[in-house]
Order: structure tokens, then C-alpha cells, then sequence
């Protein structure tokens, strides 16, 4: 498990310091991530270490929302003060991600009797 974790945590630096080192606008995990992704894609997949720990820090996911809750607590002066320009960000989003996420599954739906390839 501690392997795993290393590896996470050195595809995390390596994307921190991609996105710091050339300014990019892109976060360093999202970096990182695409950078494991093409590793996982060259060997085949994840081991099975990698594996059983990313499922663990799936499951605990939730844990690491109470940080993010407690800073709101902190801070709901300021939640109050910007209330208008976070709904409509949020609702914005929303609707965007359920937008794309139906355009992507009708896409993905399309036989290949109804685009008219069958014989």
C-alpha cells in the first residue's frame, strides 16, 4: 500500500511541477493524473497494489469533504456576501455537465443500423 500511495503522490508532484514550472493554467493533479493515465495505458492497467489502494481511498473519499465543509463554516460571512455568484455557478455548471454528459451518451448509443452502415 505505501508503493502505491508513493506512486500517487510522485504523479501528483511530477503534474505540480509541470503546471508550476512551464505557468500553465492547469492544476498540477489534473496534470498528474493524465500522466498516470498514460502510464497505466503503456503497462496495461494497475497493479494489483494500485489497485486495492486507490479502491480504499475510494471509499474514504467522503472524509475528504470535511476539510472543504469546515473552511465554508469558517468563512459562511462570505458565502453570504457572494451567495448570487455561487448559485448561478453552480446551477451553470449543473446544467452544462448534464448537457454534455446526454450528448455523450447519445453519441455512444448510436448503432451501426441507424447511422446506416448495416448491409
Amino acid at each position: 500500500m505505501l508503493s502505491a500511495l508513493t506512486q500517487l503522490l510522485i504523479f501528483q508532484l511530477t503534474g505540480e511541477i509541470i503546471a508550476r514550472g512551464l505557468n500553465l493554467p492547469v492544476p498540477g493533479p489534473v496534470i498528474g493524473m493524465l500522466l498516470l493515465f498514460v502510464a497505466l495505458v503503456l503497462r496495461g492497467g494497475p497493479g494489483k497494489e494500485l489497485q486495492t489502494t486507490s479502491q480504499t481511498l475510494l471509499q474514504h473519499l467522503s472524509l475528504l469533504f470535511v476539510p472543504a465543509g469546515a473552511g465554508i463554516m469558517v468563512h459562511l460571512h462570505r458565502v453570504a456576501d457572494e451567495w448570487l455568484p455561487l448559485l448561478l455557478s453552480l446551477l451553470i455548471s449543473t446544467l452544462a455537465t448534464l448537457v454534455i454528459t446526454a450528448l455523450a451518451m447519445k453519441l455512444c448509443q448510436r448503432s451501426p443500423a441507424a447511422s446506416g452502415d448495416a448491409p
